[in-house]
């Protein structure tokens, strides 16, 4: 009996996030006519932006650059809180008739590359139904973020099991929690921690954050003033685009200086978190990393929110190791008790690739971490796939927008050249390899064995380097050494033998 076609789309993406509302955004207005759904595991789109709902959530760079380039952000606060940038996401998918393309309770389990047929299948589990999905597609978009959603990473605390109030992590947070008067500790340094203290300072009894070493904690005006006046003086299609800019620049400054002269960036961070703290604070034991800016992403907090809380008193920090949980808190390394009604554990993400699922490419499986990134976008000897992997020194979405757009121009010129197959390659054998993302937060490193490498040089190497990306995303040739496109279908293996009678 002839089994039923499956759905073929010209396009899949994966995930109904930032970067997947943007792919499709981006799809409609510059490859018009492909065919594209949005493969959603959960049931409700914007990703992070969605999932995350702990005191204070909020972005932690400016939203003139994590906005969309084609979307003005217009409200009035330039780094924002979670809901304001769920709204937009959504109104977003709303105006660009995205929202119907997207396929809810759909998680991509399985990839599977034909070179015969020159096209992927696509094995999804729907959570609302439970059965199993399967569509084709001529390229496949990964747009899933790079931490799974499902679980946080939470170290092994000895005795937690002990401790007689509530723990709670902060990708997991309870609806409806109530902390009001009560004892807080916050475990963890990083953009999630001084986010959740000063949050959560107003109503707590007290809130500590207790972390292991510092972070390098910067101060940024909640408002753009420069944007402010920008918008007030012309167009928001005209203003949008100079402030964007304008920030990009600055993001960048930053990072050049933090990388050729960090001692300078670090007397330059000091001096700012003094001035900021009270008089006499120990700003050498909380606030003085022992690595160089930029090795791991620096924290920002809007209008100093997280010092003002110190200095308000209603929060604190405290440097030191956790010896055990205890009954009524924690126990540290140097003997001091920490008691707590709540302990939060901002102990980070676990990281996942293309949202874990399986791939392989005519029955063979595939491992990323073997192959060499291609334009921090494809795979070496991976045909017709993309992710969208965004910056880790300024806004996700410019690098979300130029993939989106390159995406679509590598498509375009198949269709104008003929070609059906595009096939990153890796760059000659002996060639250097290193991690593909270069930060020593603890995240990255818990998992650099998973991620792919990258190579020495372009276009094999992930530059976090907006505006030279610009030219080689936007503007740059689509043809190169590091990629090979194919017109021709491969012919059909032979068919196997069949197995001969045993007597």
């Amino acid at each position: 009996m002839p089994t039923e076609p499956l759905e073929h789309l010209d396009v899949l993406i994966i995930g109904a996030g930032l970067s997947g509302i943007g792919a499709g955004c981006h799809l409609m207005a510059d490859s018009p006519g492909k065919s594209f759904a949005i493969l959603e595991a959960r049931a409700s789109s914007g990703g992070t932006w969605d999932l995350f709902q702990y005191p204070g959530i909020r972005s932690d760079s400016d939203m003139f650059t994590l906005g969309y380039n084609f979307k003005p952000w217009t409200e009035a606060k330039a780094i924002a809180d979670g809901p304001s940038i769920l709204r937009y996401i959504r109104e977003t998918a709303r105006e660009h008739g995205v929202e119907e393309r997207i396929r809810y309770e759909h998680r991509v389990v399985r990839a599977e590359w034909s070179s015969h047929e020159a096209r992927w299948t696509v094995t999804a589990e729907r959570a609302d139904t439970g059965e199993t999905v399967r569509l084709t597609c001529d390229f496949l978009f990964g747009c899933t973020g790079y931490y799974r959603y499902d679980e946080g990473y939470t170290p092994s605390f000895p005795g937690a099991e002990r401790f007689a109030g509530e723990i709670v992590h902060p990708q997991h947070w309870p609806e409806g929690f109530d902390y009001g008067g009560k004892r807080v500790v916050v475990i963890g340094s990083g953009a999630t921690a001084v986010t959740l203290v000063p949050s959560m300072a107003d109503r707590a009894e007290h809130v500590t954050m207790l972390q292991r070493s510092p972070s390098y904690v910067m101060t940024l005006p909640a408002r753009d003033p420069i944007a402010d006046l920008l918008r007030r003086l012309l167009p928001a299609k005209t203003a949008y685009p100079i402030v964007r800019w304008k920030n990009v620049a600055l993001s960048s400054l930053v990072f050049q200086v933090s990388r050729r002269a960090p001692r300078l960036m670090k007397r330059l961070i000091r001096k700012q978190v003094q001035r900021q703290l009270p008089e006499g604070y120990d700003v050498d034991t909380h606030f003085k990393p022992t690595y160089d800016p930029w090795d791991q992403r620096l924290c920002l907090v809007p209008n100093g929110d997280l010092f003002r809380a110190i200095r308000g008193g209603g929060a604190s920090v405290v440097t030191d190791r956790i010896e055990t949980f205890t009954e009524r808190g924690l126990k540290l390394a140097s003997g001091r008790e920490l008691e707590a009604d709540v302990i939060v554990t901002a102990t980070g993400l676990n990281l996942l690739v293309v949202g874990g699922m399986e791939i392989a490419i005519d029955g063979r499986e595939i491992d990323l971490s073997e192959t060499v990134g291609y334009k921090g976008m494809m795979f070496s000897g991976v045909p017709n796939l993309a992710i969208t992997l965004g910056y880790t020194n300024a806004s996700w979405t410019l690098k979300g927008d130029l993939v989106a757009e390159y995406v679509c121009r590598l498509i375009n010129h198949m269709d104008a050249h003929g070609f059906r197959v595009a096939t990153p390659l890796a760059p000659a054998p002996g060639a250097r390899t290193e991690p593909f993302i270069d930060l020593q937060s603890g995240y990255v490193l818990r998992s650099i064995e998973q991620l792919p490498k990258q190579g020495p040089h372009a276009p094999w190497r992930l530059h976090q380097n907006y505006a030279r990306d610009v030219v080689m995303m936007r503007r740059g040739p689509l043809e190169d050494e590091g990629i090979a496109f194919s017109a021709a279908v491969a012919p059909a293996p032979p068919p196997r033998p069949e197995p001969l009678a045993v007597a």
